[in-house]
């Protein structure tokens, strides 16, 4: 038996634990159960209202309440629990309850142990078994590698494109792989693994932003700089530097890309005029990639071998803008974003399967998903970005959701990481396309 004085701050505790009181009321009232000093007996202390707390019963705790008012001072407050000196068969069915076997095939939570020394490929292997988003980008790395396997598997003659006249969507292999990604993935350093992927043909087909493509251009240019995510804007935009989360572009760059790009847009609108020829924003990036000569640039290899990149929103950036100047001082270019969805959806259709990398979400995700629905559905995808589906954004909207629209092949495995692509991406690289890539080189 443990006995307290009756202090306003044991009667606070109490009160805390066990009951419910109303501060309005001059009187607190309880009905509890209550053992008297002679023997168990249950009485009613009552006032103002009365409150039967459950849990009271529910650990056999009981409380000897004489009256209480509030600011009486040394009454004496006793709590004891039951006398069989065990807990009830209640309390022990919630919290003892027995498990049902899991399958045999359950993987056990593991991670690595660096008592075996740094070894960083056995320490990616053990993320898929160390829970959370780890095992995502565990997940992630097993469904590009099954990607890979199906990409190397010869074609089969009978889904050979020989007849298709447009090199950039002609089928190269027995998968089409689909890579998107947004435009921050190009102003960080994401930019050298994506340029790594092109480089060595080892995706099918390109869908980014405006920004995209304009960054690869201008960090050609002019480079871009690490700062500091809380830098003052006010102070940056009087100094003329721009910042991109925390990376620095000074405005210069611009003034550099526009220099760059202007007699490009008048080459293409003195193209247009003598040969009738009508660009889209793919074969716009395609000459622009070729103009650049830069092998550090995603347009320039994706130009050198015949990759398309699908833009859908070109105009919403600094290239944009200069064509907006552009339009002032030489108006008349049309840019045809009709041709496009043509050769990216028919790309899909034909694709013998078809897989998805997307970093990030919004116009990118859907473009491609979109044109994977052409086709019933891509056999393996693979999404990376920190949105949440719960305010029903495309970016944030989980695999099983492009399911339910025919974008993803009921009988894929695909996944998705909730991770900031610059700390996962150029691991998921490492550990399929240039794991593979040298394996091959070494052989």
């Amino acid at each position: 038996m443990v006995v307290y004085q009756d202090t306003h701050e044991a009667r606070r505790r109490l009160f805390r634990m066990f009951f419910c009181h109303s501060r309005s009321s001059q009187f607190i009232t309880y009905q509890v159960p209550f053992i008297s000093p002679s023997k168990s007996s249950i009485v009613e202390v009552v006032k103002n209202f009365s409150y039967f707390h459950p849990q009271s019963v529910a650990s056999s705790v009981f409380c000897v309440l004489p009256s209480l008012k509030m600011g009486v001072a040394g009454m004496s407050l006793t709590v004891k629990t039951d006398n069989t000196g065990s807990a009830s068969a209640l309390e022990r069915g919630a919290v003892m309850r027995s498990s049902d076997p899991l399958p045999q095939s359950t993987p056990v939570v593991q991670g690595y142990d660096f008592n075996k020394g740094v070894d960083y490929k056995a320490l990616l292997k053990s993320y898929k078994n160390s829970g959370f988003q780890a095992t995502s980008l565990g997940l992630a790395i097993d469904e590009v590698n099954r990607m890979l396997d199906c990409r190397e598997q010869p074609l089969d003659p009978l889904h050979s494109d020989i007849t298709e006249e447009d090199p950039f969507i002609r089928r190269r292999s027995n998968c089409t792989i689909f890579l998107g990604y947004t435009s921050n993935m190009v102003s960080c350093g994401i930019r050298d693994s994506i340029r790594f992927l092109v480089e060595h043909k080892m995706v099918d087909c390109i869908v980014t932003t405006a920004g995209g493509v304009e960054e690869d251009l201008i960090k050609c240019l002019g480079d871009t700089y690490v700062g500091d995510f809380h830098l003052d804007g006010r102070i940056l935009r009087d100094k003329a530097v721009n910042r991109i989360g925390n990376l620095l572009v000074p405005n210069n760059n611009y003034c550099k890309f526009e220099d760059w790009v202007t007699p490009r847009l008048d080459a293409l609108l003195e193209e247009q005029r003598k040969e009738q020829k009508i660009w889209s924003p793919s074969t716009i990036i395609e000459r622009l990639g070729k103009e650049i000569d830069d092998p550090t640039s995603i347009l320039y290899w994706a130009a050198k071998n015949q990759i398309p990149i699908f833009c859908p929103a070109l105009t919403d950036g600094s290239l944009g803008d200069m064509m907006y100047f552009h339009s002032y001082k030489n108006p008349g270019l049309i840019v045809d974003i009709l041709q496009d969805v043509k050769r990216v959806n028919k790309m899909a259709v034909r694709a013998a399967n078809s897989g998805m990398i997307i970093v990030g979400g919004g116009i990118v995700k859907h473009h491609i998903c979109n044109a994977n629905l052409m086709r019933n559905g891509a056999d393996f995808s693979v999404f990376i970005n920190t949105s949440s589906e719960f305010d029903g954004s495309d970016a944030g909207a989980r695999p099983d959701e492009a399911i339910s629209w025919g974008k993803i092949k009921k009988s894929a495995r695909p996944v998705k990481v909730y991770a900031e692509a610059s700390l996962v991406f150029p691991l998921l690289v490492g550990e399929t396309f240039a794991t593979r890539h040298f394996a091959k080189k070494s052989a």
